[in-house]
């Protein structure tokens, strides 16, 4: 597929998804979040794919935020519309596939909202992070107050929404809010090593294992606990787990299908 704000690359079973309009900081305004959902409809039942990895493009914004001028003169009624359907935090949350942010420059407001929705989060030290949106008479609107709380604790979140601070990369590693800091030159390199030695894993397994986590944060321990033995005997039953004892046992490189 063509896209007019994404670029879309595959390679070695990623799919890099790179949100393409540097000259607005890569901001987020109706035909990014339309594209972006099509490109993860055409690449969830693809077998080539097994991973997939945002970034922006450039090296000054991963996403900086929301595109203010496409919201600044919509009525409520309006802005409510266009915050139904499908929405791009919630369809990359939910996305079965491993989903990595690999981030350089700014990530705000609803580019950090994007972040969040992704299952693991590198980042550049000259990163930069926060949730502004009080500065404009707003609250994070792309699932900040419910995600960010999960992530970091109930303080911490409370700390960057409330106040609408930007911190730095550091900072957010020290909070849990991104899970590997390198150097700018090593970002890419470690993001698409970390991608590779996930697509090498068994496609139901990452699948099952992603879910069996996502729940923990939805139901109490027990239901959560019986969740995942259900999940442990659909992946005892398939062939991946035939082909990876076997692998194992032979000392060679398993061959997984995703069955």
């Amino acid at each position: 597929m063509s896209y007019e704000t994404l670029l879309v690359t595959i390679e070695d079973r990623i799919a890099i998804i790179t949100i393409n309009r540097p000259d607005k900081r890569n901001a987020l305004n109706a035909t990014v979040r339309h594209e972006i959902i099509a490109a993860l409809d055409a690449v969830r039942d693809d077998d080539g794919v097994r991973v997939v990895v945002f970034t922006g493009a450039g090296d000054k914004a991963f996403i900086a935020g929301a595109d203010i001028a496409e919201f600044a003169e919509r009525t409520p009624t309006e802005q409510r519309a266009a915050m139904t359907g499908r929405r791009i935090f919630d369809e990359i949350a939910a996305f079965p596939k491993p989903v990595l942010a690999m981030i350089n420059g700014f990530a705000l407001g609803g580019g950090c909202e994007l972040a969040l929705s992704c299952d693991v989060r590198v980042a550049a030290r000259s990163a930069r992070f926060g949730q502004p949106e009080v500065r404009l008479g707003l609250i994070p609107g792309g699932g900040a107050t419910q995600r960010l709380p999960r992530l970091v604790g109930h303080g911490a979140a409370l700390r960057l929404i409330l106040s609408g601070d930007i911190i730095d990369a550091t900072e957010a590693h020290r909070i849990g809010l991104v899970d590997e800091l390198v150097d700018d030159t090593a970002l890419r390199t470690r993001t698409l090593e970390l991608a590779r030695t996930l697509a090498a894993h068994s496609p139901l397994a990452l699948r099952l294992a992603k879910a069996a986590v996502e729940t923990a944060a939805e139901v109490p321990l027990g239901a959560g606990l019986a969740h995942e033995r259900e999940l442990f005997m659909t992946a005892f039953s398939s062939e991946d787990r035939v082909e990876g004892v076997t692998a194992f046992r032979q000392k060679r490189q398993p061959e997984f299908r995703g069955r």
